[in-house]
């Protein structure tokens, strides 16, 4: 199968909607000889900093020496950023291949009375095939959605099972309380496995302990308190971690705002705890490497200057509370706003925190069948600023932007990932 082919197979697939369970992607699998079988992972879930929490653990590793697989989701703008080795994205025409095997199994499963596997559940093969072909040392694994019945949630024995901030997203399907939520999210957590946990409210923490203790996993909270934060700017950050008798001193990163200090400690937590374990051999010196090293497209991301041009992917409430407070790392006259949002977010949630720091706001919508529509979004914004633009249109929208900036301005774009990928795209052309 061609490049092409795949992508149109891969996207078609979307008709057959999300489905939450294992025995589809379990049969897939099985028919593929289980190429997820005998690799190493860290599987990675949660709500906020998932991605993030990947890609420091990724970059971490591949500084140490070792070729290093991670699967992540959704792309921002092309689709092969999903699956990866060593920051190489998966080649079209592997792509191509992989798909028509996958293609195969699946016709076979429907013949035989099966449903046909969902796309998450066709692009999650795709990355085992490739990851077991290329004969991978380690695989960080970012759960899709949930955890629990997540296609990820296939693998039998991870060497870690990571679990980031934990927070109100996706409610129709995981759940409207934050115990129901952190149950679909400990759901990755395997027997006698290892667990490292973000700091969580107090009902979510409970959730994640007492299923690590049915599971008789070992239960590792972040030691968050240990930080020690001595610069955060518009460049990155510099702290100091201690954990156990490990002293680390001066510790850089390069992505932006606090959040992300925290999201580098936890990768750099889970490192150290499977080093002291014998599961990696890797160096303090070539954690740091991985960890100034680490980008992540549409975090907090500068696209321009003159004036600032800003792109963030948060798209709920607890990731719009941290841009707001990243925004305040950077000196700018005006705030121009950017904003498209999906319409199973909590939208009011998120414009009573953003609407009123911003001068002017552009009002656009993202290109799925989710989005939230433009004037609808226009009129909650209202309530809280007057200066509401609208621009259905992306391209249009950050024109429109760019005309209500001058130089010394700020303008940024948030709301969906989904978003921030075309606003990313388009920016360069213009």
């Amino acid at each position: 199968m061609k490049y092409q082919e795949a992508l149109e197979y891969i996207n078609d697939k979307n008709k057959y909607g999300s489905r939450l369970g294992l025995d589809s992607i379990g049969k897939l699998l099985s028919l593929l000889r289980n190429p997820q079988e005998g690799l190493k992972y860290i599987h990675v879930g949660g709500t906020n900093g998932k991605g993030s929490t990947s890609s420091y653990l990724a970059h971490a590793l591949e500084s140490g020496g070792y070729k290093v697989g991670l699967f992540t989701s959704p792309y921002i703008e092309r689709f092969n950023e999903r699956i990866q080795i060593n920051g190489q994205d998966i080649p079209d025409e592997t792509l191509g291949r992989i798909t028509g095997l996958i293609k195969e199994k699946a016709d076979i499963m429907v013949e035989e009375g099966f449903e046909h596997p969902t796309t998450f559940e066709i692009v999650t093969a795709i990355g085992f095939i490739y990851f077991k072909e290329e004969n991978t040392d380690y695989i960080v694994l970012e759960v899709g959605l949930g955890g629990r019945y997540d296609s990820t949630n296939i693998i039998s024995s991870p060497l870690a099972s990571v679990i980031t901030t934990i927070d109100y997203d996706h409610i129709d399907v995981l759940g409207d309380t934050l115990d129901k939520i952190a149950y679909q999210k400990a759901g990755i957590i395997k027997k006698n496995s290892i667990v490292v946990s973000y700091p969580q409210e107090e009902e979510a923490l409970k959730i994640i302990k007492e299923v690590s203790d049915e599971m008789k996993a070992e239960f590792h909270l972040c030691p968050m308190e240990n930080i020690k934060v001595k610069e955060i700017s518009d460049a990155g950050a510099c702290f100091d971690f201690h954990y156990g008798e490990i002293s680390m001193k001066d510790i850089s990163i390069s992505m932006l705002g606090e959040y992300q200090i925290y999201n580098a400690t936890l990768a750099l937590t889970t490192l150290l705890i499977l080093k002291e374990k014998g599961f990696v051999d890797i160096s303090e010196e070539q954690i740091r490497e991985g960890l100034i090293k680490t980008k992540w497209p549409g975090r907090l991301e500068v696209m321009k200057k003159d004036p600032i041009f800003l792109i963030d992917g948060a798209h709920n409430v607890q990731g719009i509370a941290q841009l707001k407070k990243a925004i305040s790392l950077f000196k700018y006259n005006k705030l121009i706003l950017g904003v498209g949002i999906l319409k199973d977010k909590d939208s009011s949630h998120m414009v009573e925190l953003l609407a009123p720091i911003a001068d002017k706001i552009v009002v656009t919508e993202v290109n799925m069948p989710r989005k939230l529509d433009a004037e609808d979004l226009a009129e909650e914004i209202a309530k809280y600023n007057e200066n509401v633009f609208v621009e259905k249109d992306i391209k249009k929208a950050i024109e429109k932007t760019l005309e209500l900036s001058e130089k010394d301005d700020m303008i940024v774009f948030g709301g969906s990932l989904y978003l921030i990928g075309e606003v990313r795209t388009l920016i360069k052309l213009l």
